[in-house]
């Protein structure tokens, strides 16, 4: 099959479920079952080899578990795939019969292991999906696509699982959304698919997480599917049931990607308007930093240091303390004055130390 052809074919969101983890022929095929009845699902998915945290964790049932799964997919007619995470894995799932492969969070951070799945699916016609590397970094995410590249392979998607912290009080894996977006940006023939149960880590966050990646345009889904959630051997809070899966589905709110009619119109002033404030925005920064170079030279002749750490502290304090009078998140407010502190330190530095530029 050609996966790229299948998303654009499909309406969205194209759909990948299955359980976790495979723990037995009756488990994997009643779920895939289940799943064809109660959604549209285009690609069951299930877990082999599982990479986990620690070594006395449930890390797969293994390669015995490959025909249960290939055996799910005839049944219902639909492809499966699983995730690969060096050269034996991928001749014992292409042997057996997976028709996709997928590359795990944990797998892509490595370029060693990459190069290697590369190297192994050489030659072949296998579709292929990379998850994004397990911490938040774009260039190692592309940087994967392009080792597969390199081998010849061009059916490529992407899935995004978010990225790994510690001890957040809302998701497993943050989802830093910028990071998919500017894949797209970088990579735009590439498909992006959400994996909304890494990122929420619990099934009541599904929904609102599969709601946001469809808002930002994904073309689809991977959402983790077991008969019985609770008594599944692996990430028993992120999966449901069919029945969970169908109810999620139903509650999104699809919206058009493309303006028609009126729309066109109303939305092109709003944007001109936004475009005005953004001139204006930018035209205050670049006089700001004028103001910054005022105070590097001052600086510079009375041989005061860039960084005043006590000032800086009051600044950013009390901007924090308006958040919400600016109706702006606490992060976006720390983002932005580090940036623009940065920056101001920048055009010091160019001013105070003209010959070390």
């Amino acid at each position: 099959m050609i996966l790229t052809n299948e998303i654009n074919n499909k309406k969205r969101p194209f759909l990948i479920a299955g359980p976790c983890s495979v723990e037995s022929e009756e488990q994997v095929v009643s779920v895939c079952n289940d799943i064809k009845v109660q959604t549209n699902a285009s690609v069951l998915r299930g877990g082999i080899w599982k990479p986990r945290t620690r070594p006395n964790s449930f890390e797969g049932v293994g390669a015995i578990g490959l025909p249960w799964l290939v055996k799910a997919g005839k049944q219902t007619g639909l492809p499966v795939t699983t995730e690969v995470a060096n050269a034996k894995h991928v001749e014992l799932a292409l042997k057996a019969g997976i028709n996709i492969l997928w590359v795990g969070a944990r797998t892509t951070v490595n370029p060693f292991a990459v190069q290697e799945i590369a190297d192994a699916v050489k030659g072949t016609n296998v579709p292929i999906m990379i998850k994004n590397p397990v911490n938040p970094d774009l260039m190692l995410w592309i940087g994967a696509f392009e080792r597969f590249q390199k081998a010849g392979i061009t059916d490529l998607t992407a899935i995004h699982r978010g990225f790994s912290i510690y001890n957040h009080p809302k998701y497993r894996n943050v989802p830093n959304w910028e990071i998919p977006i500017a894949l797209k940006e970088k990579l735009p023939n590439v498909h992006l698919i959400c994996d909304p149960s890494h990122i929420s880590g619990k099934r009541n966050g599904l929904l609102p997480v599969s709601q946001k990646a469809m808002d930002l345009n994904f073309d689809g889904l991977m959402i983790e599917t077991h008969p019985n959630p609770d008594d599944a051997w692996s990430d028993a809070k992120q999966q449901v049931t069919p029945l969970g899966l169908k109810n999620i589905l139903d509650s999104l709110v699809l919206r058009k990607e493309e303006l028609t009619g009126d729309s066109i119109t109303k939305m092109e002033v709003m944007r001109e308007k936004i475009a005005g404030l953004d001139d204006k925005i930018f035209e205050l920064l670049t006089a700001r930093m004028r103001l910054s170079e005022e105070v590097g030279i001052y600086k510079r002749q009375h041989d005061i240091t860039i960084l005043q750490q006590e000032h800086w502290k009051k600044v950013i304090s009390y901007r924090l303390s308006k958040t919400e009078d600016y109706k702006l998140t606490d992060k976006f407010v720390r983002d932005f004055m580090d940036a623009l502190h940065q920056e101001s330190i920048r055009h010091q530095n160019n001013v105070m130390n003209p010959d070390l530029k």
